[in-house]
């Protein structure tokens, strides 16, 4: 049975008060050390965090009652997931939350990129009126490739058909294509693309995906979005390639130099030179990891994680 859950992060209040209405005990612990945490761990039956802290294989041994790892958000990163299921704990995030607010994130900055938006905004504000080298391009008519066809690059596909795209996924897994992206391979996605969106987790084999051999098999210059992990683009090999002209534009929502907590980016640490050239070109729009992070999306995935939760429950009670 599931009865009491350790909660690490703060987060919409709906969990709180949906889960003690569910007659769970929840206990609220958003400053410990992890160190302190795993002193008692073994009280609990589940946990619900953000990115705080990391659950690895010295905190799941801890965790002797442990049935659930919950997280808000997308990713589980910042879990030791394999030996966590090994242990048979059941993890559970909420990509499902902020599916629409990522994609209309990504929209949003492409807008801004190719139709020169941001530049032109801050021209003006400097008493500077230019038209002509303002002008844009448009997304209608262009093939977009989307690599990562989950809950985000489905929701990223699905608002782009407004815009009348040519759109192609790749994914790892066969057959997720469907009525507003056509499932093609990467050589597929090489030769045809004008827009490039990452919508991929972060894994061993998505690290640094996004380098100089990758992006020297596309066939011609892109414009390239990142909403997913920041990790998954070598930010020297994208500035090398925004500078020789094989990528147009990058709109960056995330960066390779992120903490894993996702906070205080700039706070007490040296960040390499490289960093600096990319804040500085005019072919880059950065974001501070919001794509997620509207107030829609945050009641959403809390109201996930908080359903799947209590058919946890129904299931352990079940059996």
């Amino acid at each position: 049975m599931i009865k009491r859950i350790l909660i690490l992060d703060k987060n919409h209040p709906f969990i709180v008060y949906k889960l003690r209405k569910e007659e769970f005990i929840c206990d609220e612990n958003y400053s410990d050390s992890i160190e302190k945490i795993i002193k008692n761990i073994y009280l609990y039956d589940g946990v619900i965090l953000r990115s705080r802290l990391k659950i690895d294989k010295t905190f799941i041994k801890k965790a002797t009652n442990l049935k659930f790892i919950a997280r808000v958000g997308s990713g589980i990163e910042n879990i030791d997931k394999d030996y966590a299921l090994k242990k048979g704990i059941t993890l559970i995030s909420s990509p499902e939350g902020n599916k629409d607010s990522v994609a209309e994130h990504a929209i949003a900055m492409l807008l801004c990129m190719m139709n020169n938006v941001i530049r032109s905004n801050q021209e003006i504000k400097k008493g500077k009126w230019n038209r002509e080298s303002n002008r844009g391009k448009e997304i209608m008519g262009k093939t977009i490739g989307i690599i990562g066809y989950g809950n985000t690059g489905k929701a990223f596909a699905k608002k782009l058909s407004g815009f009348e795209t040519k759109t192609l996924c790749y994914d790892i897994l066969p057959k997720v294509g469907d009525a507003y992206a056509k499932q093609v391979d990467m050589k597929t996605i090489f030769i045809k693309s004008d827009i490039i969106s990452l919508h991929v987790p972060y894994t061993k084999k998505t690290k640094g995906m996004i380098n100089e051999n990758f992006i020297k098999n596309f066939c011609k210059p892109f414009y390239f979005v990142n909403t997913s992990r920041g990790g998954c683009v070598l930010t020297d090999h994208l500035v090398n390639a925004l500078k020789n002209g094989k990528i147009y534009g990058a709109c960056l929502d995330v960066l390779e130099y992120e903490k894993s907590s996702f906070e205080d980016f700039f706070a007490h640490r040296t960040l390499p030179k490289i960093f600096f050239q990319l804040i500085r070109s005019e072919k880059v729009i950065l974001t501070s990891h919001i794509a997620g992070w509207t107030k829609e999306s945050k009641y959403k995935m809390a109201k996930n994680i908080v359903d799947k939760i209590i058919s946890l429950k129904k299931k352990f009670q079940f059996n």
